[in-house]
């Protein structure tokens, strides 16, 4: 059988007389990274969200701006005057891909899977301090909190919360999320090659859609595949000669060719809720010293890089947080260091760290030499050589190992390395804080290790909040904290951008998750 490379590499030749695009009811998106694994409530990776969100629907939907709630599975819903329960009225007409109809028994059990320590969801805090989420008819959802949790609606659009099957999960144990998963998404799973593709069949009784859509099912191409392809170059090359249709994971560098090809159209977000950063260990003995810390942010030039490698198509990250995100406060998230490698040698001298004969600097016997954990992959991988280039010019020596997307997850969750690369999505401040800067939340994804009581006491009194203000305030303090402590260095703040055959209607770019396509009921072979 002919590997996907050769195939690509084959189809080449396809530019000189014409790309020959694939079947019209069956398309191609090609993306640089796999998942571990597709259980909803077990995985934060952004390759799995992106396939969940066309494989399974939520209770609440959300609108491109990600500030605007829509019903999902979930027709409408009443909030308690204290905040502390919600009741969800779901539709009736709903049935998994098997066939099975869907109930307010599904969703309970969907839920509390997520909240249950037992379950190790990387995502249980999103739940909410839970105490009961029961289904007191087919119909009614009832979830009762612990205390106000006013970030729960936009929790449960996000796909940690899609509604899964029980039988489903008993019937495969280990195996769930892995060779199957019955939802009740516009796309069912067909076929999944880990490391290869992830291909989806339509779900032909699909008609529940979120009013996000002008269609609301079922989808209008019959399967998608996505791909997986490492190589920068040969997800171009993908595109270009017809093998793949839609891509959100083309090399910047690419993007000026594209826009000058009639056959081809980019469609960019005006959100940018996707933030990269390198993270440091704040407990391994070289981060412990906010002096390398502090340094490593001042000889890091945030704006340069973005021209170097990504051309100006992103945001260098001035600050934290994107502007854009709801909840953002202008007073409290602070300007990162501007960029100064001689100011970064001044702190690394007077706090002891002296140049050896290599220009490598050590302390009390410690060459400042961090291990960085990093995923393999043309874009991660250039960021990670840029900041060791980087960090080389004031005296540290960043030593990198890198691991399979499949299996990095794991790496991560280990106490054995100083530093890493993450990107994250976020729909308000306090979520992406929530998520990195809570001390119950180590070692992941609060993989900083950042264990401070007082920042635990602000986020949960964003969380409890019910006023805009008291929220945006409280989520302010923790930044300041956070950022003062340099706990990260910010990459880029990344609006979506979608490069896709003209053979094909336009996609809407939705960065719920930073995974751009949301449920793929636009996608469309163009008349």
């Amino acid at each position: 059988m002919t590997s996907k490379r050769n195939r690509l590499a084959l189809a080449t030749g396809a530019l000189l007389c014409g790309a020959t695009f694939a079947a019209a009811q069956n398309v191609t998106i090609v993306r640089e990274l796999e998942s571990n694994n597709y259980d909803p409530q077990k995985t934060s990776a952004l390759a799995a969200a992106e396939v969940l969100y066309m494989l399974g629907d939520t209770l609440v939907a959300m609108e491109p701006d990600l500030k605007t709630l829509v019903p999902g599975l979930a027709e409408s819903w009443d909030i308690s005057q204290d905040g502390l329960t919600y009741t969800f009225t779901l539709r009736d007409d709903v049935s998994f891909c098997d066939g099975k109809p869907f109930t307010a028994a599904d969703a309970a059990y969907s839920l509390n899977r997520l909240a249950d320590p037992e379950t190790q969801s990387p995502a249980g805090w999103r739940a909410g301090k839970v105490e009961s989420i029961t289904a007191t008819d087919d119909t009614t959802l009832v979830y009762q909190l612990q205390e106000p949790y006013s970030e729960l609606l936009f929790q449960l659009t996000q796909s940690f919360a899609t509604i899964i099957d029980r039988d489903n999960v008993a019937a495969l144990g280990d195996n769930f999320g892995v060779t199957g998963l019955n939802t009740t998404g516009p796309f069912c799973w067909g076929e999944w090659k880990p490391r290869d593709e992830m291909v989806l069949t339509r779900h032909e009784g699909y008609t529940w859609g979120p009013s996000v859509y002008e269609n609301t099912g079922p989808a209008q191409v019959e399967t998608i595949t996505w791909e997986i392809v490492p190589e920068a170059n040969t997800r171009v090359t993908a595109l270009l000669t017809g093998q793949a249709d839609l891509s959100r994971s083309i090399p910047y560098i690419a993007f000026e060719r594209f826009r000058s090809i009639p056959e081809f159209q980019i469609n960019k977000s005006d959100i940018a809720a996707w933030t990269e950063y390198f993270g440091m260990k704040m407990d391994r003995p070289l981060m412990q010293d906010i002096a390398v810390r502090k340094a490593m942010n001042l000889a890091f030039n945030q704006a340069a890089m973005v021209e170097d490698i990504y051309y100006d198509e992103v945001i260098p990250a001035t600050t934290y947080m994107s502007t854009t995100t709801r909840d953002w406060n202008p007073d409290a998230d602070p300007l990162v260091a501007d960029y100064d490698v001689e100011a970064a040698k001044t702190m690394l001298d007077e706090a002891g760290w002296i140049a050896g004969d290599d220009g490598i600097r050590e302390k009390d016997g410690m060459r400042l030499a961090p291990l960085f954990y990093a995923f393999t992959g043309s874009a991660p991988q250039a960021r990670v050589e840029y900041l060791q280039a980087e960090m080389r010019k004031i005296g540290i020596d960043i030593q990198i190992d890198s691991f399979d997307p499949t299996i990095v997850w794991s790496k991560l969750a280990t106490q054995e390395y100083d530093m890493y690369q993450m990107g994250f999505a976020y729909m308000s401040a306090g979520d992406g804080l929530n998520l990195y800067c809570r001390s119950e939340n180590m070692p992941p994804p609060n993989r900083m290790n950042w264990d401070d009581a007082e920042t635990d006491a602000s986020l949960d009194a964003a969380m409890r909040a019910t006023d805009d203000e008291m929220r945006a305030l409280e989520t302010g303090e923790v930044i300041m904290k956070v950022s003062e402590a340099a706990v990260w260095i910010p990459i880029y703040h990344e609006p979506i951008s979608i490069v896709q055959s003209s053979r094909l209607k336009p996609v809407m770019p939705h960065s719920i998750q930073g995974t751009g396509f949301y449920k793929g009921l636009d996608i469309a072979v163009a008349e």
